[in-house]
């Protein structure tokens, strides 16, 4: 009985190792999910206790650290240049000096002589709606300066207009020294592009051109052109000012701005241009169609 016992747990024994050396030389299963399962198919769970080799990666032998040779990267050390900052320059500038009128009196260079009329209306005019207007000072214009000997050259002189039959008043209204607001002071043509032309008897050089249109209440006169020539035609002719911002008189798209009417007239740099005529446009206004003028003085002098 005990050979017999004996026998049995042997056998036991061998059965359970043929099973582990069965189980061991499965062939791999290809991982992947399941269905209804977060498990990957193919990945056995070990039991309790039973250790898993990592073979992800195979590990090298370690070296010690006093057997592994260290080469060193030589350090080539950069020359640092000079900081060359703003703050960290010092500069010295000399202040420009402040802007004054004051200068333009020395030498030859004196105020013209311009006197206004009476204001025909009281306060600081009103911004329009019509389009390219300049906003109004609110203040006295400046003096304007030029050579010692400049003089109202148009005084008295012959005036010509585009209409041959003016709706009211006369041409020579234009430079005889009256530059009131008055109902019957003023030169009035009709609607459209005109023009009054005023000749200076000989060439001059000019420096400014004063005109006043109607001052009485506060207009804007369009598409208003000033031009300056030797030519009684103006075939060839210098543009001094033009506030014909969309070309509706058909003469070049000019630079400059609309304004209102006031008592101070619309004072024009000529920048001592030379010429003998002096022309100057107009295309109604923005209260009528008409065109008015009551004055024109232009500062210059004659050339000898």
């Amino acid at each position: 009985m005990t050979i017999g016992r004996h026998s049995a747990h042997v056998a036991c024994a061998l059965f359970l190792a043929l099973s582990a050396v069965t189980v061991g030389c499965q062939p791999p299963i290809e991982p992947g999910y399941g269905p209804g399962t977060t498990t990957p198919v193919g990945t056995t769970t070990p039991p309790s206790g039973f250790a898993v080799p990592d073979t992800s990666e195979t590990l090298l032998p370690e070296v010690p650290i006093a057997d592994v040779a260290v080469v060193e990267t030589p350090v080539v050390e950069t020359p640092v240049e000079p900081d060359v900052s703003e703050e960290a320059v010092e500069v010295s500038v000399e202040p420009e000096p402040a802007e004054t009128v004051a200068p333009r009196t020395l030498g030859n260079l004196v105020p013209i002589d311009l006197k206004l009329p009476a204001p025909a209306f009281s306060g600081t005019p009103k911004v329009l709606t019509e389009p390219n207007v300049e906003l109004p000072r609110g203040k006295p214009r400046a003096p304007f300066f030029a050579p010692e000997g400049t003089v109202n050259l148009a005084a008295r002189k012959r005036v010509m207009c585009s209409d041959p039959a003016p709706s009211c008043g006369e041409v020579d209204v234009v430079t005889d020294g009256n530059k009131e607001a008055s109902d019957f002071g003023y030169l009035e043509m009709r609607p459209g592009s005109q023009w009054v032309q005023i000749d200076l008897d000989q060439r001059s050089t000019v420096y400014a051109i004063v005109v006043w249109h109607s001052h009485a209440d506060t207009r804007v006169y369009r598409d208003v052109i000033i031009q300056i020539s030797d030519d009684p035609d103006f075939v060839n002719a210098v543009t001094l000012f033009n506030n014909d911002y969309d070309n509706t008189s058909g003469m070049g798209i000019g630079q400059g701005m609309g304004y209102v009417e006031t008592s101070e007239g619309k004072l024009i740099d000529a920048r001592g241009h030379e010429g003998r005529y002096v022309r100057l446009y107009s295309n109604g206004n923005h209260v009528d169609p008409k065109n008015h003028y009551t004055e024109v003085e232009i500062f210059g002098r004659p050339i000898q």
